[in-house]
């Protein structure tokens, strides 16, 4: 609610330039909230399944072909055939929203820079955006795709770059291309899914290895396309910290170049030692696989298990 609040606010008076609230509801419940809640939530999902399909594909790989094993497989590749075209609908809708309320990151996206009078709005695939020459260098585009996909019309035309101030605009080289990488692996996914069904319906989902060799590689699709999306969305609010209403430049906290620099290294260290713990015990985990519980009775005795053993190796005979 906060992050939407920023793109879209709403629900607040400024008096004597402070930013007073007065509704609440329409604070947390902005133009752009629905739609951000649903598709970071649909992208968490995604980015676990991607992950828990990698583990599995990787234990199929090596023979481990377990029951628990085949469900890990199989839970992960229905949820990627059934929830990734889903969040391709979402991305839409979120698209037309942040057109309504943020015309000038569309245009970022886009790379477009002009509109020809009468001409729908092409799509450009690939190219680069050029801030300086205020053009897209290289590009590749479809004619009028761009309006059919943004505004689901042939006859309206995407706002451009140059409808908005230099001082306005956001870098469009950064977000044309996140975007673009968070869009490719969207769709890897909704190919992983389909794929996955063709494969179920042969019987062949547990041993086509080309299959589980792009499941392995497509473990970080879901990490990379969710970073990729939050740096289209918070570059493509530039050069706004709250869209419209206070600049970037003028949030800046006034502290010494010193205490930024403290502050950083403090939160690097912090960061690489808690993921790099949490890592390498996921990593450990992964190699294990599932094992076997024995049954616990409200008799059994005995201390707790020590922190981190789950990831130990379990003893051969343990195993018979």
């Amino acid at each position: 609610a906060s992050n939407s609040w920023m793109q879209t606010p709403q629900g607040f008076t400024i008096e004597n330039g402070h930013v007073i609230p007065q509704d609440w509801l329409a604070i947390i419940f902005n133009p752009s909230f629905p739609y951000r809640l649903s598709h970071m939530a649909i992208a968490a999902f995604l980015s676990s399944a991607m992950f828990v399909g990698a583990s599995a594909a990787w234990h199929l790989l090596r023979g481990n072909d377990t029951p628990a094993i085949r469900k890990m497989f199989s839970m992960a590749m229905w949820m990627a055939l059934l929830v990734a075209p889903v969040q391709a609908i979402v991305g839409d809708m979120h698209g037309l929203n942040t057109l309504e309320h943020q015309p000038a990151k569309i245009a970022a996206i886009e790379g477009h820079w002009e509109n020809k009078p009468g001409e729908a709005t092409p799509l450009l695939l690939f190219g680069v955006p050029d801030m300086d020459e205020e053009r897209t260098k290289y590009g590749l585009e479809i004619p009028a795709l761009g309006s059919l996909i943004l505004t689901h019309s042939l006859n309206k035309q995407v706002p451009a770059l140059k409808d908005f101030p230099p001082q306005n605009r956001p870098n469009s080289l950064i977000v044309f291309w996140s975007f673009r990488i968070m869009v490719g692996m969207g769709m890897l996914m909704i190919a992983l899914g389909v794929w996955s069904l063709w494969l179920r319906y042969r019987q062949r989902l547990f041993h086509s290895r080309a299959f589980q060799w792009f499941a392995l590689a497509m473990g970080p699709a879901g990490l990379l396309a969710l970073l990729a999306g939050w740096i289209t969305t918070e570059a493509g609010r530039q050069p706004w910290v709250i869209y419209g209403l206070l600049r970037t430049r003028d949030a800046v906290s006034l502290h010494s170049t010193a205490q930024m620099i403290v502050s950083l290294l403090v939160f690097i260290v912090v960061y690489c030692s808690v993921f790099g713990v949490g890592y390498y015990y996921i990593i450990r985990l992964i190699q294990k696989g599932p094992q076997p519980v024995s049954e616990l009775t409200s008799t059994t005795s005995g201390t707790p298990a020590r922190p981190l053993s789950a990831a130990e190796a379990v003893p051969e005979e343990e195993t018979r």
